[in-house]
């Protein structure tokens, strides 16, 4: 039976975060009254002329520098011509043959992936349809012009992705890299991030592409890995029986869980494009770039392998980390202020993470300090309090329980004032385990009978009288000692 593989492209539109549109001066705010934030210009009134937005260009140079793009030291506008009904002027103004951003690449999990350009255009409108927003019972949908004309980055891959996991994880690092550059706040439920995937496969070694198709309406990354996984399964199932894949665009549809056919897919002469006329090409000088370029922040890559290097970060934890922004930047402050990085990296990974996790919390809403975490994992390194310790009171602050205010919280005082040292004097704890095993001559037996199990009962026993503060380290030594007599 002859093998198939996938081959994937992505195009990812990113709105990019100005304060007005590309071509106007309307605001481009999120949630506005239907039709509120419009005026002549992205409506496509007779007369007017579009002005370009200075900072989408900056944001769109900025984009390309992260993504190892050529910037393009000319670059200018098209119009893209089609009818759909929310797009107000019937054309589209975007790039097409000198895009801002061409030639660059990403790397994910060690494979290059591709990306063939990123050019700056408007985005459309929206349509409310039947059985939404107030429509309900209705047969028409309202035309909401608000979005149209806010800035869009569209990044388009090659063909280079093979799965539907590596699709997923592409987009997640893209995202990443656009909310560490501060120009796109990647939240899919709200439209500003958005992804086509066109998808195709071929007999195993082949080199010439199979007929794709784009499926559209991918409202999370979880939609992106399923609708893809459903589209090779498809198409693998077409071509083995003979049969031939259309070119064409389909919609995911999230509750029957597959993909239905749109309308053919429409090619770049289908488009009609032509220069803009009302836009003269924007000539991008060297200096400009290069001031832009010593604005960039660390990059997500560059942070993971620095906290692996500098913290041995496993490379799965550093991926969860450093995708969460405010929680790398948290993680960065804790050790800067001299918490050693193997004991902060323990502690936030098992007691922040996993509280963050069953929250749904991240660290900046909560009132923890980086001094806080500092101070309690000094603690927990000199020995002075135990790990169930640490984890108690970091649940406190997380909490804003009796602990009170954490900014004025002094964690070595509240240690002090609450007697939550640990106990580490051998000859006290010994006294506490002599008592502990004479009261209980049955587990001595059933623990000398090689009953291992009994050791926790003596552990927990004298875990209760300490109340939970007894070293851990110094408690196991000398339980041992004293069970072998």
């Amino acid at each position: 039976m002859v093998e198939y593989e996938a081959v994937i492209g992505l195009e990812v539109h990113a709105q990019l975060k100005t304060r007005s549109k590309i071509f106007c001066g309307c605001p481009t705010t999120f949630g506005a009254d239907a039709n509120e934030n419009v005026c002549p210009v992205c409506l496509g009134m007779p007369g007017v002329l579009p002005v370009l937005n200075k900072r989408a260009v900056e944001h769109g140079i900025k984009c390309g520098i992260a993504l190892n793009c050529s910037i393009a030291e000319t670059t200018k506008f098209d119009r893209k011509n089609y009818f759909y009904p929310d797009l107000p002027k019937g054309y589209q103004i975007s790039q097409y043959d000198q895009p801002i951003c061409s030639n660059g690449h990403l790397t994910i999990d060690g494979r290059k992936i591709r990306i063939l350009r990123a050019h700056l255009e408007e985005d459309a409108g929206k349509l409310v349809h039947a059985g939404a927003d107030g429509l309900h019972g209705s047969d028409y949908s309202k035309p909401d012009f608000n979005r149209a004309g806010v800035p869009l980055l569209e990044i388009v891959s090659e063909p280079d992705i093979r799965d539907a996991e590596h699709a997923r994880r592409y987009l997640t690092e893209l995202r990443t890299i656009l909310r560490y550059l501060d120009v796109c706040d990647g939240d899919l439920e709200k439209g500003n991030f958005r992804c086509d995937a066109n998808v195709s496969v071929r007999p195993f070694g082949q080199e010439e592409l199979g007929t794709k198709a784009e499926i559209k309406n991918l409202n999370s990354f979880s939609a992106v890995e399923r609708a893809i996984k459903f589209e090779i399964d498809r198409q693998t199932a077409l071509v083995r029986s003979g049969q031939k894949v259309k070119q064409e665009t389909r919609l995911w549809d999230e509750n029957s869980g597959k993909t239905h056919s749109m309308r053919s897919k429409e090619g770049a002469r289908d488009y009609r494009y032509f220069p803009e006329p009302d836009l003269v090409p924007l000539h991008i000088d060297r200096q400009w770039v290069a001031s832009i370029e010593k604005t960039m922040p660390e990059l997500p890559e560059a942070r993971r392998e620095r906290l692996i290097k500098d913290t041995g970060l496993p490379n799965e934890i550093a991926v969860v980390v450093v995708e969460r922004q405010e929680l790398a930047t948290f993680f960065d402050e804790v050790l800067a202020l001299g918490a050693q990085p193997g004991t902060a990296r323990a502690f936030l990974d098992q007691a922040l993470a996993c509280y963050n996790k069953n929250t749904g919390y991240t660290i900046t809403e909560s009132i923890v300090t980086a001094q806080n975490i500092k101070d309690i994992v000094c603690s927990l390194d000199s020995g002075e309090i135990n790990t169930g310790t640490a984890k108690t009171l970091m649940t406190e602050l997380m909490e804003s329980s009796s602990v009170g205010d954490a900014e004025a919280v002094d964690i070595p005082t509240v240690i002090k004032q609450r007697g939550l040292a640990q106990m580490s004097n051998e000859d006290e704890l010994r006294s506490m385990i002599s008592a502990v095993i004479a009261a209980n001559p049955k587990q001595v037996e059933e623990f000398k009978a090689g009953k291992q199990k009994v050791r926790e009962f003596f552990l927990g026993q004298v875990m209760k009288q300490t109340k939970g503060k007894a070293n851990p380290k110094i408690l196991n030594q000398v339980l041992d000692e004293e069970l072998a007599k």
